[in-house]
């Protein structure tokens, strides 16, 4: 049995948080199974919905869910996924979200003692291992594109929380978002500061332990942010980055990571509009080679992901359900790219537009010490390159480690910023699921439920791909034998025999 440490402490590394030890996705210590076949599953546990990814006390998993307009929080036990016991949050109007989310999507906090979590819905809980109610903090609902999936993380005796949020201020222009730092013993408010300028973010923080101080460092709508941890006190910002942020950022090599990839999902800031036309020829009924604006069905829009399938809710601009309002919509969506008014698409027109689009995605490296907004000095190179949109990066023995949509792994010099490598993984469309490692391997999930294994090290080597019996969207827990996979209906929990 590995050792229950507190959360927030680098020394004792437990699954404690979303990714794991301060958010890095790695346990080093950990031997779960490489080559895994069905006769590894331990056990697998039937579960609501939801896309909060387990976190692990001693014998006892936590993990959120959603069913009939009601949210849980779920304690199983580890050793053979029984479940110990479920708790309701208290009613709430259920915060609006995307078809690709649900209203469980951020992970739990756990400690040795409590554990907590948070639903964008109502806002904090803390409940003993036992199930036992300690504290609740009833929180204002955000307004957000997409509905909460950021995660509580701990700092000494706080739980830090960002609500950053598209609604404004009463009587103002500047938004309502804010980092905030409660107490873990009884959830009272110990600090808050306000991010005016910033809407809505998807990312969770984490604690920068380097070599002159520790910092929280959140990332959001264009800019990470880096705060004293203690007092909330904004200490440095930089600017670069995407008005969507998801990933968390990691820290190596005396330096914090972070990534966004470019708004709609571009990883590379050299597009290729080559698979964007190819996804759009699909409602091309004549096979002239264009698409007519008589051509136009129920799914058309704008292609934003054209490497996952069509129809899915990330493929293209979401568009409202009501058919009048829809198809309005999709008559102004085939204006964008039809300039002559011909009522006709070329690949020509639509590559055009394409190619246009404001900003970049980025992985940016920065040292300590900074003060203000950062410029040179501090921003130790950025990469425009490979940089995915949901799963966050990985850094690991000595390397960073990107996985994007349609199966690309990235692996990339700390120290410079340069590709060491990009390879096939062999699974397609979408992956949400963060990278986790242990024992100098990779574990990197597909939204379709393929796991694939990977070498840590300078060159792409696999070592095993495994269909998991259903999709998965959710980043892997682990801890000393075992690796927990969340799909669409289950925990699986794959063990070393």
């Amino acid at each position: 049995m590995i050792s229950l440490g507190y959360a927030g402490e680098a020394t004792k590394k437990t699954w404690n948080q979303f990714r794991g030890p301060d958010g890095s996705g790695v346990m080093e210590e950990s031997k779960p199974p490489v080559m895994i076949q069905p006769g590894d599953l331990a056990w697998k546990a039937a579960l609501p919905a939801g896309l909060s990814s387990p976190v692990i006390a001693g014998d006892r998993i936590f993990l959120t869910a959603f069913d009939e307009g009601r949210l849980f929080t779920i304690a199983l036990d580890r050793r053979n996924g029984q479940e110990l016991w479920r708790r309701t949050a208290p009613e709430k109007p259920l915060q609006k979200v995307h078809k690709a989310n649900t209203p469980a999507s951020p992970s739990a906090l756990v400690d040795k003692e409590k554990v907590y979590v948070y639903f964008g819905s109502y806002g904090l809980l803390a409940y003993q291992h036992d199930g036992t109610e300690v504290w609740k903090k009833p929180l204002q609902t955000s307004k957000s594109l997409y509905g909460a999936s950021t995660s509580p993380i701990a700092y000494k005796d706080l739980l830090i929380l960002v609500t950053d949020d598209d609604a404004n201020l009463e009587n103002s222009r500047v938004s309502r978002s804010r980092v905030l730092a409660f107490s873990r013993a009884n959830g009272k408010l110990v600090w808050e500061t306000a991010r005016p300028f910033l809407r809505s973010g998807w990312s969770t923080p984490t604690i920068w332990r380097h070599k002159d101080a520790d910092e929280l460092v959140v990332l959001g709508h264009g800019r990470v942010v880096g705060y004293n941890p203690l007092t909330g006190q904004e200490k440095w910002f930089a600017k670069g980055f995407s008005r969507e942020t998801i990933a968390i950022p990691v820290q190596g090599r005396d330096k914090i990571y972070i990534s966004s990839a470019q708004l709609g999902g571009v990883s590379d800031a050299e597009i290729d509009p080559k698979p964007f036309w190819d996804s759009m020829l699909k409602f091309d009924k004549n096979k002239d080679g264009k698409v007519g604006r008589d051509e136009i069905t129920e799914n058309f829009t704008w292609p934003l992901r054209p490497e996952l399938p069509l129809g899915h809710p990330g493929w293209g601009i979401p568009l409202p359900s009501d058919p009048a309002r829809r198809r309005e919509r999709q008559q102004g969506i085939f204006g964008w790219a039809d300039k002559n008014r011909d009522n006709l698409w070329t690949e020509q027109e639509l590559s055009a537009h394409i190619t246009n689009r404001p900003g970049r995605p980025i992985l940016m490296a920065i040292t300590p010490g900074g003060r203000g907004e950062l410029g040179k000095e501090h921003i130790a190179w950025e990469l425009n390159r490979s940089v995915p949109e949901i799963p966050s990066p990985l850094f690991y023995r000595d390397r960073i480690y990107m996985v994007r949509n349609g199966g690309t792994l990235a692996a990339v010099d700390p120290e410079t910023g340069k590709l060491s490598y990009r390879g096939r993984l062999g699974g397609t469309g979408q992956y949400s699921a963060s990278p986790v490692a242990a024992n100098g391997h990779l574990y990197l999930l597909s939204d379709q439920g393929i796991l694939s294994v990977v070498k840590a090290g300078s060159k792409f080597e696999m070592a095993h791909r495994f269909q998991l019996p259903e999709s998965a969207s959710v980043s892997p827990a682990l801890d000393h034998d075992t690796l927990y996979i969340r799909g669409t209906a289950h925990l699986w929990a794959y063990r070393r025999r």
